[in-house]
C-alpha cells in the first residue's frame, strides 16, 4: 500500500471511529433524561467535564495549547464555540423529540450540506453523484422520523416531534459548519488546539446564554447521572472529536462527514436494545437510505481522492 493510500485510509478509519463513538450519545442522553436531568443541562455538563479534562491535560503535558493568535481565538474560540454550543443544545432537543434514530438521521443530512458548500469554500468537487445523494439522504431522514415508533412510556416530559426535527436540523447545520471550519483550521493549528479552544468557547457561551434564557443548567441529580455525563464527556466530547479532526486533516471534508455516518446505525441499534425505541418498516427503510446513500458515495469517490501523505 502506498503512503498516500495509507494516509487516506487512516483518515477514513478515524472518521468511522468518531461516528461509532458519537453513536453512544443518544442512548446515554436518553438515560440521563430518565435520571431527571434537564435537556439543556446535558450538553452543558458533558462539555464542562470534557473541557476540564482537556485543560488539566494541557496544563501538565501540552501548555502550548494555551498559546494562540487572535485569528485562532476568533475562529475557533468564538465562532467554533458558538457552533459547539448550538450543537449541544439542539441535538439534545432532537434526541428527546424525534428519538435517537430520528435525531441521528436528521443530523446526517450534514454531509449533504458539506458537499454543497465545500466547493466554493474549500475547492472540493461537487458531482452529480453528490447531488443525487443529497436528495436520497433528505428523503431518508424524513422517512426515519415519520417511521418512528414510541418505546416504553416514561414520566419524563419530552418536546414534540416538530421541536425534535428542528433541533436535529440545527445540529446538522452546526456539524456541517464545524466540519468545514475544521478542514481549514486543523492543518494550521492542530486537532488538539482546535478541540481545546472550541470547547472553551462553547462552555463560556452556554454558561452565559442558558441562565439568561431561564434554563440555568443544574448538575445531574444522581450518582448514575454523573456517570452518564462523564461517559458523554469522555466519548462524545474528547475521543470522538479527536478522531474526527484527525480524519478531516487527512481526507476531504465531505468524505470525512460521510464516513462518520456509522453513528445512526450504532445509535439506532443501541436505542433498540436498551430503550425499545423501535422503528417501523418506513423508518428502517429511511435509515438505510441515509446510511446506504452516503456510504455508497463515500466508497465510489474515496478511490479517486488524491491526498498527499504527511
Amino acid at each position: 500500500m502506498s503512503d498516500g493510500r495509507r494516509f487516506r485510509l487512516i483518515g477514513y478509519v478515524c472518521a468511522l471511529g468518531a461516528g461509532a463513538t458519537w453513536g453512544t450519545t443518544g442512548p446515554l442522553s436518553t438515560a440521563l433524561y430518565r435520571e431527571g436531568q434537564a435537556i439543556t443541562g446535558i450538553g452543558f455538563w458533558r462539555l464542562v467535564l470534557g473541557t476540564a479534562a482537556l485543560a488539566l491535560w494541557a496544563l501538565f503535558f501540552r501548555r502550548d495549547l494555551f498559546r494562540i493568535d487572535r485569528q485562532g481565538v476568533l475562529l475557533m474560540g468564538l465562532f467554533g464555540g458558538f457552533l459547539v454550543a448550538l450543537f449541544e443544545v439542539a441535538y439534545q432537543f432532537g434526541i428527546a423529540g424525534a428519538g435517537v434514530a430520528g435525531a441521528a438521521a436528521l443530523l446526517y443530512t450534514a454531509p449533504v450540506m458539506v458537499a454543497l458548500v465545500a466547493r466554493p469554500l474549500l475547492g472540493e468537487r461537487l458531482t452529480p453523484l453528490r447531488l443525487g445523494l443529497a436528495v436520497a439522504v433528505m428523503i431518508g431522514a424524513a422517512m426515519t422520523v415519520m417511521g418512528k415508533r414510541e418505546g416504553a412510556a416514561n414520566d419524563v416530559a419530552l418536546p414534540s416531534v416538530l421541536v425534535g426535527v428542528v433541533g436535529g436540523l440545527l445540529s446538522a447545520v452546526s456539524y456541517a459548519t464545524t466540519t468545514v471550519l475544521a478542514r481549514w483550521a486543523v492543518p494550521r493549528y492542530g486537532q488538539f488546539r482546535m478541540l481545546f479552544w472550541e470547547a472553551i468557547g462553547g462552555v463560556v457561551l452556554l454558561a452565559v446564554i442558558l441562565p439568561l434564557s431561564g434554563h440555568t443548567p443544574l448538575p445531574p441529580p444522581t450518582a448514575a447521572g454523573w456517570l452518564y455525563a462523564l461517559a458523554l464527556a469522555a466519548g462524545g466530547v474528547i475521543v470522538a472529536n479527536l478522531l474526527f479532526f484527525t480524519g478531516v486533516r487527512r481526507i476531504e471534508a465531505t468524505p470525512t462527514a460521510v464516513a462518520a455516518t456509522i453513528e445512526p446505525v450504532v445509535g439506532a441499534l443501541l436505542a433498540l436494545l436498551l430503550f425499545n425505541q423501535q422503528l417501523m418498516w418506513l423508518g428502517w427503510v429511511g435509515l438505510l437510505m441515509v446510511v446506504g446513500g452516503v456510504a455508497a458515495g463515500y466508497l465510489k469517490e474515496g478511490a479517486a481522492e488524491q491526498t498527499p501523505p504527511a
